[in-house]
């Protein structure tokens, strides 16, 4: 998996984030099931191939930490963000999104719907 760059082009970034890049059908299967944690400065970003809801809602089992989601449609623009609970349920964009960018909790406040966001190959 190659990592890329998170780049928020309305607001600063606190620090560098950087995500995984995962687009195949086995590492869109896994997700971060089974991991322990992630670092702050990383993340996992979900790559599906046009916007959706029901394509980019995400489940938590086998998820032991909480992570902060943000869902980011084709054209830049974050659609949604949301904290999501370790091993607890579902949760589905309020709109239509192709990128969904896995990250710990406490960096969601830096990302606002509305806002654009690039991701950058390295």
């Amino acid at each position: 998996m190659r990592n890329i760059s998170v780049v928020n082009e309305t607001r600063p970034l606190h620090a560098e984030l950087q995500a995984g890049y995962c687009s195949s059908f086995l590492c869109l299967l896994k997700g971060l099931m089974f991991r322990k944690s992630i670092p702050a400065d990383w993340g996992l970003l979900l790559v599906y191939p046009s916007d959706s809801i029901v394509n980019t809602s995400i489940h938590m089992f086998f998820v032991p930490f909480d992570l902060g989601i943000v869902w980011v449609n084709q054209a830049g623009e974050v659609v949604d963000k949301a904290r999501a609970k370790r091993w607890i349920g579902l949760k589905a964009p309020k709109a239509p999104a192709s990128f969904i960018l896995e990250i710990v909790p406490e960096r969601l406040d830096e990302f606002e719907v509305g806002d654009k966001v690039l991701f950058k190959k390295i």
